[in-house]
């Protein structure tokens, strides 16, 4: 059988949002193609059948990848953005999130927040664009240097974590840590690519004893893909050393931290979704 003769190819990409309760299938435009004319109509048509929000045909599938994969090659660089002014504004001595607040009150400034980049999408697709690229004798400066911001960021909140620990004469000989959520993003059971991880295995290098906590993760996909234990229930106390807000989760919003911390110890918020009185530090 002969392509584009006797069969044809569609193709939609994929723009679910793992967690996204209001962004549905249905809410969200679908991008559409196929290796002929027709064959696109074919999809297109079958795609509207459902998608509420409507259909835009691409006039190729290398048109409609190529959107999948800017669409999060922007957000990861523009998250990249936000991380390296974190790791900047660390070092200047000042807040980021009070930084971003003051800058947000502009029209056009655009909201993003520093945080760890994992996930199937964002952490993966631009080293797509990047290999076609460089196969094509192009060197992709900017997306590149934005993966290679957001990989540091999980050696850089457990440094801080440590730095904190020392200033606080916190002694490391069977020192505790709780790291709370070791999923990608908040209010979703997905661990893939999770930089949650890289950050515990920063934590254990420093020699530091981790426990984790995440009510949304199977703790058997967790040992099998990771080789890391999850605690399946929250202690009602603990002796922690320090504590790590890692996601997100609506369960953690409104935590009573008291109980679970030693003081001295160290609090970071990694999310910035506690109560500022109640952390050492955030991203």
């Amino acid at each position: 059988m002969k392509f584009n003769q006797d069969f044809f190819v569609g193709y939609s990409p994929e723009r679910i949002n793992p967690g996204d309760k209001v962004n549905s299938l249905q809410k969200v435009m679908k991008v559409t193609s196929g290796s002929t004319a027709a064959a696109g109509l074919v999809v297109d048509g079958l795609y509207k059948q459902i998608i509420h929000a409507g259909t835009h045909l691409a006039p190729s599938i290398k048109v409609a990848e190529a959107a999948k994969v800017i669409e999060n090659a922007q957000r990861d660089v523009n998250i990249s953005f936000m991380n390296e002014l974190a790791l900047i504004f660390d070092r200047v001595g000042i807040d980021t999130q009070d930084v971003l607040d003051a800058a947000g009150t502009k029209y056009n400034f655009l909201r993003f927040k520093p945080g760890l980049v994992g996930g199937h999408c964002i952490s993966v697709d631009p080293y797509y664009l990047a290999q076609k690229a460089t196969q094509l004798g192009y060197h992709p400066h900017v997306i590149l240097s934005g993966r290679e911001v957001n990989d540091q960021v999980a050696s850089f909140i457990a440094s801080k974590v440590v730095k904190l620990m020392i200033q606080k004469n916190i002694k490391f000989d069977g020192a505790k840590a709780l790291v709370l959520g070791v999923t990608f993003k908040e209010n979703c059971p997905d661990i893939r690519n999770s930089k949650v991880v890289d950050m515990i295995q920063d934590l254990k290098e420093f020699g530091l004893e981790v426990d984790i906590y995440d009510p949304w993760v199977n703790p058997d996909e967790l040992k099998k893909h990771f080789g890391l234990d999850l605690l399946t229930t929250l202690p009602q106390s603990g002796n922690y050393d320090s504590i790590i807000l890692a996601v997100g989760h609506r369960e953690f919003l409104h935590l009573d931290l008291k109980n679970l911390k030693k003081n001295p110890s160290v609090v970071f918020d990694i999310k910035g979704i506690l109560d500022r009185k109640l952390v050492d530090a955030r991203l």
